[in-house]
């Protein structure tokens, strides 16, 4: 990284917690975060998943270290940014980035089904930016939150309505506490990301989904 562009994007000194970093996504923007100089708290269930993240991240000469969160349970939530704090006093940004997906018809969706989708995606990010931004806000350099949409809370590019729904709620609340937090020195933005080949869309990735997939890209 050159100095110019370390000065205008450089993440030195400060403590990045991504919630789902055990994840493809998450875990390529760890690595991203980390290279740009900040210590990552790679979060999340999969012990094994994330010591694997901090060694990829530890090799690419970034420091990191693996904390467990169940990211639907406040509980864990708050001890997730207790231990944060006791152990680097600070924490500068938050990656809300877990989430599930389910390739169902939607007549065939059940109930239990939809709950899980909608609770891994929208009720994760309410509680890491409810939780980690009541702490951001008394910092003196505030703090920022990403939270992970999805294109698909604009385009209907697949069958996944439960997904869908709870990522135009998750761009949704972020344009809400983006205002809200303003004043308060926590930004909270959202990124829309297209396709990304991974285990929780494997389902689709047939031909004619591909197909339709590519049509609108």
């Amino acid at each position: 990284m050159s100095d110019f562009v370390r000065h205008l994007f450089g993440l030195e000194s400060q403590v990045a917690v991504v919630v789902g970093a055990t994840g493809v996504l998450g875990g390529t923007l760890a690595e991203g975060i980390a290279q740009a100089g900040a210590h990552v708290v790679v979060a999340g269930r999969d012990e094994a998943r994330g010591m694997a993240r901090v060694e990829a991240i530890e090799k690419l000469g970034g420091t990191a270290e693996f904390l467990s969160v169940t990211a639907d349970e406040r509980a864990s939530v708050e001890q997730l940014l207790a231990a944060v704090l006791a152990r680097h006093g600070q924490v500068d940004m938050l990656v809300n980035c877990a989430g599930a997906n389910s390739a169902t018809p939607y007549f065939e969706i059940k109930d239990e089904d939809w709950n899980r989708v909608v609770e891994s995606n929208l009720t994760t990010t309410h509680l890491g930016c409810q939780i980690f931004a009541s702490h951001m806000r008394t910092q003196a350099e505030g703090g920022s939150i990403l939270n992970i949409g999805s294109v698909t809370a604009h385009l209907p590019l697949s069958r996944v309505f439960a997904y869908s729904a709870a990522k135009a709620a998750v761009v949704n609340l972020t344009k809400n506490l983006a205002r809200e937090f303003a004043t308060q020195k926590v930004r909270v933005n959202v990124l829309c990301p297209g396709f990304f080949p991974a285990e929780q869309n494997r389902k689709i990735l047939d031909t004619e989904g591909v197909d339709n997939i590519m049509r609108q890209t």
